[in-house]
């Protein structure tokens, strides 16, 4: 008698769990219907992140359940840190505030000695990443200097930004890895706003610009080949660069300790366009997000307005983004040490 009882309760139980179970995902699925998604984008107007996350925020709501409104906010500062501390502090954490940054914030903790913003990079939510990519150093028609090779016995203006953003970063860690004689000067706005001083003829050029980013901001200069394309730093060589002729930075180090400080730098362009969200967003809203980017870059009407506005697509997975960045913070502190000698300014190694 007891034993049927215990079994009746048992299967009355299971059928209790089972029904839950489809309720609960039914609720997960209708937690974004009505609400609101705020894009945070750590960067200004304008540039190539800015038109990534519209692109992605105009066809994202229709790839999560409940079909939210996805609203970009531009919060630009400190190469993105404002953004991310925002994101990993104040924003609410149940999916409805996600945020793109450039991927050096990303990588600062471990780069940068006092990283602006307080945060733990390895404890966000990782949604996906649109892109990997490959960072140029360009020069300009004002500019007497066409390759990197001349580059090397000829002095150069550079333009960059503030300390971590990749306009910075990258000027000198060419500088510092192979001894090209560029004389950055620092503290433009942005990307559009060194752009502008290359076409002024303020500077003579840049780095840190990502080959999307310039297509599709800069056709015209490709087009007119008013534009010298000088390195390209990559985890793997473009190929489309590398058919135009372009060099790459690995093969103008000759020192192995050298080369293996520039690839940590260079690693964050597999995830050169990441999404996140903060830390302790709820599993459920989480891969709703996941799923819903990963099924925006598999849409075809995305895929075409993304070709048409010159920008390249090559997805990661939330997941496999996180298992990057972990891999990276388990980095030697030796090759730490050495990487962020090579990013900085003297007056930043100080």
């Amino acid at each position: 008698m007891t034993r049927r009882f215990i079994s009746g309760y048992a299967l009355a139980l299971l059928s209790i769990l089972g029904a839950s179970l489809p309720l609960s995902r039914a609720k997960a699925d209708d937690f974004f219907a009505g609400k609101t998604i705020d894009l945070i984008v750590g960067v200004d107007v304008g540039g190539g992140f800015d038109i990534y996350a519209r692109l992605i925020a105009r066809h994202l709501p229709d790839h999560i359940a409940g079909a939210p409104a996805v609203v970009v906010r531009n919060m630009p500062g400190a190469g993105s840190a404002k953004a991310a501390a925002y994101l990993y502090n104040i924003a609410p954490k149940d999916g409805t505030s996600i945020a793109a940054l450039f991927p050096g914030v990303i990588i600062d903790r471990l780069l940068q000695k006092n990283a602006a913003g307080q945060f733990d990079p390895t404890k966000f939510t990782y949604l996906a990443s649109a892109d990997s990519d490959a960072r140029l150093c360009i020069t300009g028609p004002s500019s007497k200097v066409k390759t990197f090779q001349q580059a090397l016995t000829d002095e150069v203006v550079i333009g960059g930004t503030q300390p971590g953003a990749p306009t910075h970063s990258y000027a000198y860690l060419n500088k510092n890895a192979t001894g090209v004689k560029f004389d950055i000067v620092a503290g433009y706005k942005g990307t559009a706003s060194l752009m502008l001083a290359v076409e002024r003829g303020e500077i003579e050029g840049m780095c840190g610009i990502d080959w999307p980013s310039l297509k599709s901001e800069k056709p015209q200069w490709l087009r007119d080949k008013t534009v010298n394309l000088l390195i390209q730093a990559a985890p793997t060589p473009d190929e489309e660069l590398t058919q135009l002729g372009v060099p790459t930075l690995d093969s103008f180090i000759t020192d192995d300790k050298i080369r293996e400080a520039t690839n940590l730098v260079v690693a964050q362009q597999i995830f050169a366009r990441p999404y996140l969200a903060p830390p302790g967003v709820p599993d459920a809203q989480a891969q709703i997000l996941q799923k819903g980017f990963a099924d925006t870059f598999a849409d075809q009407s995305f895929l075409a307005e993304a070709e048409k506005a010159r920008v390249s697509v090559n997805p990661i997975s939330g997941e496999k983004l996180k298992d990057t960045v972990a891999k990276l913070y388990s980095t030697p502190t030796d090759v730490v040490e050495r990487a962020r000698q090579l990013i900085q300014s003297p007056e930043e190694a100080k």
